[in-house]
């Protein structure tokens, strides 16, 4: 068999075949059995519904490959996170998160001068037009900055025309470049209109996390300088939450993009995926649920609750969903989250004092070890988030600016995959069957 498509990347092989028997009618079907270049093989089933008449059922997509990818790569019963081959926390050590951003959307870490240039590029397009400030005025003071950036960022293909042609790779490129610069300028200014502040403008001067700091947290009225300490966390952090692999939001710009809507409206809804609580609140619901423990005092009685089936109570921000051993985010968020915590001199802060003690007994209790309930990265983000001074309704709006770059660069790939179609998932029917039609007189 011929590889499935050609790409980038190299190309998908087949390695051997499944074969599948319908008991109904004895019938079999052989399925090629496809391998990349490291993980499971995935049973290639294209010609599944033309052989048999079936589809298949999988809510959730749980079990399904609906791309093949080369930018990030998962391995969750060993805890393993690759970009472009490279472990998450070599990037998150040796890296910035503009050289990320340079892995993530061109396949290679950046030499000096591609590092230079591509730092230069995301600063000098970091301001966006002054009529896209007026779209603020448009939403409540109460307004949660999540609807906002669904908003405004959807509403970039109004005032850039001159990227949204998605054919074009040098348009793709400039979009891409926006999207990553803008994001925390229009980030800043959600967080600036709901306090009733200005908006800070960037400066050229500034490194990515710092600029983003300045412009949230600097007002016009005295000097305003960014803590290296405090920037290093906001940098880490955009590492940590850059891409991961084909999970809600990112399949959703995927659905989004498959339509061949313009970059900016695909970022939007990747954005509307996050802001569900089950994706991108995480961190948010970990602070929630410090509020509702209280006190250091009380969390025996919440641990408890946490071990018992029939107690609806459930510890937030422990174990995770893809990774069944420790998050490996986890440890390099840990450091960070008590690096911020002493330049800020806040460990015993009654939050953040419960925060510690539930750590100390997940990572010492035999119920949690065996469980593999370990602090994942949401955990750890949440408090150095609250730590710094941010509220929770703009948690999601740091991992979405975070997100960006991943979103853009599995948009990018997908687009530039010939093999790419629109999506349409298939569904098991289980409304009525056709019926005869009742005349409104007569119902």
């Amino acid at each position: 068999m011929e590889s499935s498509k050609h790409s980038p990347h190299g190309d998908v092989t087949q390695v051997g075949t499944v074969t599948l028997t319908d008991d109904a009618t004895g019938k079999t079907l052989k399925l090629p059995l496809l391998g990349g270049s490291t993980g499971p093989n995935v049973i290639d089933i294209r010609k599944l519904y033309a052989e048999t008449g079936y589809f298949t059922y999988d809510p959730g997509f749980t079990s399904t490959a609906a791309c093949d990818s080369a930018i990030t790569y998962i391995d969750g019963d060993e805890g393993i996170l690759l970009h472009r081959g490279y472990a998450i926390a070599d990037l998150a050590e040796n890296c910035d998160f503009l050289e990320v951003c340079h892995l993530l959307l061109n396949g290679e870490l950046p030499n000096p001068q591609q590092k230079a240039d591509f730092e230069r590029t995301i600063t000098y397009h970091t301001m966006v037009h002054e009529q896209l400030a007026k779209f603020y005025s448009g939403f409540r003071r109460d307004a949660h900055p999540m609807a906002i950036m669904c908003g405004v960022v959807g509403a970039l293909s109004a005032f850039y025309h001159d990227s949204t042609d998605i054919f074009d790779p040098v348009q793709r490129k400039i979009a891409a470049h926006r999207l990553i610069a803008k994001m925390p300028t229009m980030a800043a200014m959600a967080y600036k209109y709901t306090v009733g502040e200005p908006f800070m403008y960037p400066r050229n001067d500034l490194s990515y996390a710092e600029n983003f700091l300045y412009m949230t947290f600097g007002t016009p009225c005295e000097e305003w300088k960014v803590d290296p300490v405090l920037s290093a966390a906001m940098d880490k952090i955009f590492i940590l939450h850059a891409d991961h692999e084909q999970n809600a939001s990112t399949s959703t710009v995927r659905l989004a993009g498959s339509s061949h809507a313009n970059p900016f409206a695909c970022i939007a809804s990747g954005i509307a995926a996050l802001w569900g609580p089950a994706h991108g609140g995480a961190n948010e619901a970990v602070l929630k649920m410090l509020d509702q423990i209280g006190s250091v005092e009380r969390i025996p009685e919440f641990v408890r609750r946490a071990k018992d089936k029939n107690d609806s109570f459930r510890l937030m921000g422990f174990g995770h969903r893809v990774y069944k051993n420790y998050d490996p985010r986890a440890k390099i968020m840990r450091e960070t989250c008590y690096q911020v915590l002493d330049r800020l001199g806040i460990r015993d802060e009654p939050h953040l004092a419960i925060a510690m003690e539930l750590e100390k007994i997940a990572l010492s209790d035999e119920y949690f070890i065996e469980k593999k309930l370990y602090p994942n990265v949401d955990f750890y983000s949440g408090i150095i988030l609250k730590a710094m001074g941010f509220p929770t309704s703009m948690f999601t709006v740091l991992f979405a600016l975070a997100r960006t770059v991943g979103w853009i660069s599995q948009w990018k790939e997908m687009i530039e995959d010939p093999a790419q179609k629109i999506g349409r998932p298939r569904q098991l029917f289980t409304g009525y069957a056709a019926r005869p039609f009742v005349p409104l007189d007569k119902r």
